[in-house]
């Protein structure tokens, strides 16, 4: 299983456009209804900080997702957004949980 969490802030004109490009993933996963590929984002208080946590049964799932074209246009908005803060990209170990992932 692979893990990862990324948190990054946007400008607050870029933000309403990050979350069309997000609910674009949302919809192209469930379209594709991979059971490998648990995807999520949430938005920070202050309605520009973004946080990813995504799961992968494995690598080969993670590259679904960053092959997706959905994903490709987020990325390449988002990078040319000028943001205000830079991701921040964290491979995370689980140690315990109530839910059986993968």
């Amino acid at each position: 299983m692979k893990t990862v969490s990324v948190q990054y802030t946007t400008t607050p004109q870029f933000a309403p456009i990050n979350q069309a490009n997000i609910a674009a993933i949302v919809q192209e996963l469930k379209e594709l209804n991979n059971p490998g590929i648990k995807y999520g984002c949430w938005l920070l208080p202050d309605g520009k900080t973004f946080m990813h946590f995504d799961q992968f049964e494995n690598e080969e799932a993670h590259q679904v997702l960053t092959t997706l074209e959905s994903f490709k246009k987020f990325d390449a908005q988002l990078w040319a957004s000028g943001l205000e803060v830079e991701p921040i990209l964290e491979l995370l170990t689980l140690v315990a949980s109530t839910e059986v992932y993968f």
